[in-house]
């Protein structure tokens, strides 16, 4: 595994590159880093060249500019750059998540290179009947972190999303597991100050997604969830199948190997 760093328009991107082969760029959402995909990409870099990163803002990579609001689109322009600095070829990208919406907008204007998207459960709430209360409800968790701070909100954010929380024991961690749990939970704080409210604004260009190559997945243990629903809705509205992956929204991160196994299922047929 080799790192570098990448200057980009107001931030520092620290990004990872394993193995060798096509370029599959995997881009990470909420408050994830390279770290909770090192297992994933380490099983994919027999046949790719896996590329990982930390958001803008996220972990290493920092903000050169005093924080503000954040934006689908800059996120997205910095996929775009980091692309167009490792590959002339177009990449296929995975995303979680908020990475899956960052993959939307990248595939949406930057079409030539992307040669598939594979979005996992993303976080859209404007394709929703309910998207008036989805976006109100995460105004709400951002005005609630800044009363009660993160763990009132994190909690919230739990109970919304119903998604799997690994618990361990502080004696079962190794110093650098506890390092990079250490810097994601910093990165909550960064996301319920500088994200959420914006990102749950953000609306795809449905038009631009018609006939691309996209496939969306969601888990197989989520059907019940608002993650599972939007990427089911969103594939009715553009006529697209919906594969269901492992587990539930962080599969990736709880089930790596069965995981990477339904990603070279969908490699194979791409």
């Amino acid at each position: 595994m080799d790192s570098a760093t990448l200057a980009v328009p107001g931030a520092e991107l620290y990004y990872q590159v394993h193995g060798s082969g096509p370029v599959l760029l995997l881009i990470s959402g909420g408050n994830a880093d390279t770290g909770l995909y090192t297992t994933l990409a380490e099983r994919l870099a027999a046949h790719h060249t896996v590329v990982t990163y930390d958001r803008r803002g996220n972990s290493h990579s920092r903000l050169t500019e005093p924080p503000t609001e954040q934006r689908i689109e800059e996120h997205a322009d910095d996929a775009h750059r980091l692309l167009a600095a490792l590959t002339d070829e177009p990449a296929t990208v995975f995303g979680n998540g908020t990475g899956a919406t960052i993959g939307l907008d990248l595939l949406a204007r930057h079409p030539d290179q992307v040669r598939l998207l594979i979005a996992h459960e993303p976080f859209l709430p404007g394709v929703l009947p309910d998207a008036k209360y989805w976006r109100e409800t995460f105004d709400e968790i951002h005005d609630l972190f800044l009363r009660s701070g993160r763990e009132a909100a994190t909690e919230e954010l739990i109970r919304l999303f119903d998604v799997s929380v690994p618990t361990v024991e502080p004696g079962e961690l190794s110093d650098s597991a506890r390092e990079m749990l250490d810097r994601v939970f910093a990165n909550v704080d960064f996301n319920l100050a500088f994200e959420i409210r914006s990102f749950a604004r953000y609306e795809a260009d449905l038009a631009a997604l018609r006939g691309a190559p996209l496939r969306l997945v969601a888990g197989d243990e989520g059907a019940h969830t608002p993650l599972y629903r939007t990427a089911a809705v969103l594939a009715e509205r553009l006529d697209l199948p919906l594969t269901e992956f492992p587990a539930d929204h962080v599969g990736h991160i709880m089930r790596p190997d069965e995981f990477a196994d339904a990603l070279f299922e969908v490699l194979d047929v791409a």
